[in-house]
């Protein structure tokens, strides 16, 4: 067997790849090659596609989150390995190698996850309401190695207004550190740096080149140290992401038509999935639709179809032609135009705003919200102020909460999307691999499982 060491560089693509010699020298020395991916080009399904091998219909990640059924609630960025359904890259291996060994650093789905040594964010919430950074991680007394060496993991530079390098950089110390005392036969790498920038200020921005620029810095010595152990490195991407200047509110036309309900509690209203006809799970440039009565799709779907900024809805059928008709799935999804994306607001008064609303909370929003990435764009410096201030409070042990997400960020600041499959392979996602011997003219995400095991020396 040959170690085979994988690094998921979130949004990286062959536009990018300019600006990073690193990862080009790994390409020069094995191959590149256009990696397909799935509707929904999000994180957790398409990582879900690359370690199963099926496609959403099969491992049942229709999105970063979607409407619990059986819960009655919508939940995002679960971590229960269990979620995904169907036999991972490592049951396969062990099946034809016992005992091969597998380091999960911070790809989703680990918790639970019968890897021999896992990392994966994981805060500390206190009975009083404080939040402190910190990670998950198995074995138990990984994680006083690996915060000993490296320092608390930083969580708040992991997402957030503050989101920046420093997580990748941790992220990617904590694999060497593994791979140095461990020897794993598999590493899994999620190196999310591109994300934040790319969202933040669109990849036709300067500030993408350089963001790319910090990833491949940071990204070296991790590489030297697989080189070092004569492993196989594959770099890939899960999606690209593009230029987006408009945000779609589903959910508040499904309101105004009457379908979303609402309740309200101390002045603030809440998503109402209980009696609402239909509301929509927001998830970048996807949107499930959960309607609860068979009768009123056509109506619905009509009614989306209607909407600017949406380009597809997708019933059962076509769903069926993407992978993604699933018992998770809404009985319509929604794709995006090419410059839009969709937010999970559902209140027509910014008044009767929730309070989680104006908060980085990713557990509670019932969809995805990129205006978390930035001090609100309405007065950035007061929002500086209230976060130094809620800081102060936290050191004294005093409650707080961090208010500096803006409702209307969206509109003013968000430049960068994904979820659509791509339509320019330049911003498309690509597979970079050490191993010319491997070499093929392009990858599907339903064939990775089977490129790893291949690079690893293993086959049926």
């Amino acid at each position: 067997m040959r170690p085979v060491v994988v690094l998921d560089v979130v949004g990286l693509t062959p536009r990018l790849l300019r600006h990073m010699p690193r990862l080009t020298r790994l390409a020069e020395s094995g191959f590149q090659a256009p990696l397909g991916t799935v509707l929904p080009a999000v994180t957790c399904s398409v990582q879900s596609t690359f370690l199963t091998g099926t496609m959403p219909s099969g491992h049942g990640i229709v999105g970063n989150g979607w409407y619990f059924r059986d819960l009655g609630e919508v939940l995002l960025w679960r971590q229960h390995h269990a979620l995904v359904r169907g036999e991972k890259v490592w049951d396969a291996a062990r099946a034809l190698a016992p005992g091969y060994t597998v380091a999960n650093i911070c790809w989703w789905y680990a918790m639970g996850a019968p890897a021999d040594w896992t990392v994966t964010p994981r805060p500390i919430y206190h009975a009083d309401g404080r939040k402190d950074p910190d990670c998950y991680t198995y074995p138990p007394e990984l994680h006083d190695d690996l915060t000993g060496e490296l320092g608390t993991f930083p969580l708040f530079s992991y997402w957030g207004a503050n989101a920046g390098i420093a997580s990748s950089a941790w992220i990617c110390g904590a694999a060497r550190r593994i791979m140095a005392a461990h020897d794993p036969d598999l590493t899994l790498v999620y190196v999310p740096h591109l994300d934040y920038d790319l969202q933040r200020h669109g990849p036709s921005a300067p500030r993408a080149a350089t963001a790319a620029a910090e990833v491949d810095a940071t990204l070296g010595p991790l590489l030297d140290a697989a080189a070092d152990r004569g492993a196989t490195v594959v770099a890939l991407s899960e999606y690209g992401i593009t230029d987006v200047s408009r945000p779609v509110d589903v959910n508040r036309l499904l309101r105004a038509e009457g379908l979303l309900h609402v309740y309200t509690q101390a002045g603030m209203e809440y998503l109402d999935p209980w009696t609402s006809r239909a509301f929509a799970v927001a998830d970048h440039q996807i949107a499930h639709v959960y309607v609860a009565a068979a009768d009123d799709v056509p109506a619905v779907a009509k009614l989306c179809a209607g909407l600017p900024g949406v380009a597809e809805v997708l019933d059962r059928p076509a769903q069926a032609a993407h992978g993604l008709d699933h018992e998770r799935s809404g009985e319509l999804v929604l794709v995006a135009e090419p410059d839009a994306w969709f937010t999970y607001y559902y209140w027509l008064d910014d008044a009767a705003a929730p309070d989680f609303a104006r908060l980085v909370e990713i557990h509670r929003k019932p969809g995805y919200d990129p205006a978390e990435l930035f001090f609100d764009p309405a007065g950035p410096a007061a929002a500086r102020g209230r976060a130094t201030l809620a800081l102060l409070r936290k050191k004294l042990g005093m409650r707080y909460t961090m208010s500096v997400v803006g409702l209307d960020a969206g509109a003013r600041a968000v430049r960068g999307s994904h979820g659509r499959l791509p339509a320019d392979p330049a911003d498309a996602p690509v597979l970079l691999c050490s191993d010319p011997a491997a070499e093929r003219a392009a990858v599907g995400a339903t064939e990775v499982k089977g490129l790893l095991l291949e690079l690893a020396g293993l086959t049926s």
